[in-house]
C-alpha cells in the first residue's frame, strides 16, 4: 500500500521552531546576497581594465542585472526579518490574511499569500 502524504496548504500556524528555522534561512540568504554583491562589485572593478570594450560592456550589463536582482532579493529578505522583529511576519500585504505555512517554508520572504500573489502577477 502506498502512503500518500497530503500537504495542507491552508495551515497557517507557525511554531517557535518554524520561526527559528525561517529566521536562520533568511539570515543565510542575507549573507549569500551580500557576498554575491561584494563579488560582483569586485569582479566588475577588476574586469574594467582587462577586457576589450565590446566584451566588457556585455559582461558589465550582465553584472549590473545580476546585482540589481540580488539587491531586490536582499531587500525582500531584510523586509521579512523586519516583519519578524515587529511581529507582522506571515501576514499578506494585500488581504491582511495569513500566509500559508508551507508557502513560507518554501519562500520565507513571501509578502503575499498564494491567492494575492497570483492576482498581483496576473495584473502585470
Amino acid at each position: 500500500m502506498v502512503n500518500h502524504r497530503i500537504i495542507d496548504d491552508q495551515n497557517t500556524e507557525l511554531s517557535a521552531e518554524d520561526l527559528a528555522a525561517l529566521r536562520e534561512n533568511l539570515h543565510e540568504q542575507r549573507r549569500f546576497r551580500q557576498e554575491q554583491l561584494h563579488q560582483l562589485s569586485a569582479a566588475a572593478a577588476s574586469r574594467a581594465d582587462a577586457l576589450p570594450a565590446r566584451r566588457s560592456a556585455a559582461q558589465l550589463e550582465v553584472s549590473v542585472k545580476l546585482a540589481a536582482s540580488a539587491r531586490l532579493v536582499l531587500a525582500d529578505v531584510e523586509a521579512a526579518l523586519t516583519r519578524m522583529d515587529l511581529g507582522h511576519y506571515g501576514t499578506c500585504h494585500l488581504c491582511r490574511g495569513p500566509i500559508a505555512r508551507v508557502r513560507l517554508l518554501i519562500v520565507p520572504q513571501a509578502r503575499f499569500c498564494a491567492r494575492c500573489q497570483q492576482v498581483k502577477e496576473a495584473g502585470r
